[in-house]
């Protein structure tokens, strides 16, 4: 069992080392621990919480293969954000921004991640409240927050300050683009989502309002 969830990841992610998966799998400990005094996820994800979570969160680190500042919004429980933590724990010099407005769940990402030595720093403040005060990352994260047109206006600052945006989109993607359109426009590469299946994840660069 192990050695598949092993190659689950790197499969989702792309190499990673043994440590990583190590940490990665204390995670999860953690995370279901918590989750038993507040409500990170949905309590009927958690016996599928390595597939449905960690697995779809992590396939977002090989779309961005050289990114060092990753910037994650409304990070929940901590998906894909502390997912992406852990795994930034491979490149040197990397670092990913956490934003959680909830502070019981911003508290558990701070000690969860802090206790794994993550290159990751845990913002419990809304997301507006970081805007011109957070640097422009490389990359953009956001899973299970808002339709995309409110995602776009809560990231604008940084995408139209260069930054890309990988976004998590389920079944309706197509409708959301669509809407967004209408305020937005954008260059857009749409990545099949390789555990979900149904859902994608949407590239976003060079934002501008029309």
């Amino acid at each position: 069992m192990t050695s598949q969830r092993f190659e689950s990841l790197c499969a989702a992610a792309g190499p990673v080392s043994r440590e990583t998966f190590a940490k990665m799998e204390s995670f999860e400990t953690a995370f279901k621990r918590w989750a038993a005094h507040i409500n990170l996820a949905a309590p009927s994800t958690l016996p599928s919480l390595w597939e449905r979570h960690i697995l779809d969160s992590a396939q977002v680190w090989r779309l961005a293969p050289d990114a060092l500042h990753w910037l994650d919004l409304g990070s929940g429980g901590g998906f894909p954000g502390a997912v992406i933590a852990i795994l930034a724990c491979e490149r040197s010099s990397a670092h990913i921004d956490l934003v959680e407005s909830n502070r019981k769940k911003a508290s558990f990402l701070q000690t969860t991640l802090s206790g794994l030595r993550c290159p990751a720093k845990v913002h419990a403040k809304r997301i507006e409240a970081c805007h011109g005060v957070l640097d422009v990352p490389e990359i953009v994260t956001a899973r299970a927050l808002a339709p995309l047109g409110m995602l776009l206006e809560l990231a604008e600052p940084w995408l139209s300050g260069g930054a890309t945006a990988l976004f998590h989109k389920g079944r309706d993607y197509h409708q959301e683009i669509a809407e967004s359109g209408a305020a937005w426009k954008y260059d857009l590469v749409e990545h099949g989502d390789l555990i979900a299946g149904e859902g994608v994840i949407l590239e976003i660069s060079n934002l501008q309002r029309r």
